[in-house]
């Protein structure tokens, strides 16, 4: 079982950074690779960014790719997401999740354990 709780999101301006944070429970929280996806109304949920297990390799949407940071914490079983010169687009419910083994994929079928989210609100 793992438990995953997102916090760290806002109402910010655009041109502003803000860092999510996925506090996981459970004892194999060092056996999962970690992934970002977000969500708006009326869209299928698109992924943002992933990270293997132990952090050594990460993937990135080419719409975040530069701006957005993923990194992981196994000690604090907390997967990060450092988001900079946030855009009005990046305007979403940001969704953490989990992958046994695997190095990180793009595809939410591939994830079992999601959190509840939490809104990012960017303003123009």
């Amino acid at each position: 079982q793992v438990q995953l709780v997102e916090s760290g999101g806002g109402l910010v301006q655009a041109g502003d950074s803000l860092r999510l944070s996925c506090a996981a429970s459970g004892r194999t929280f060092v056996n999962y690779a970690m992934g970002w996806f977000r969500q708006t109304p009326g869209k299928e949920r698109e992924f943002v960014a992933a990270i293997s297990s132990s952090g050594g390799t990460t993937t990135y949407a080419g719409s975040v790719k530069g701006r957005f940071i993923i990194s992981r914490d196994n000690a604090k079983t907390t997967l990060y997401l450092q988001m900079n010169s946030l855009k009005p687009e990046d305007t979403a419910v940001y969704y953490c999740a989990t992958q046994r083994m695997g190095f990180g994929s793009t595809r939410t079928t591939q994830y079992n354990y999601w959190g509840q989210g939490t809104q990012v609100t960017v303003s123009s």
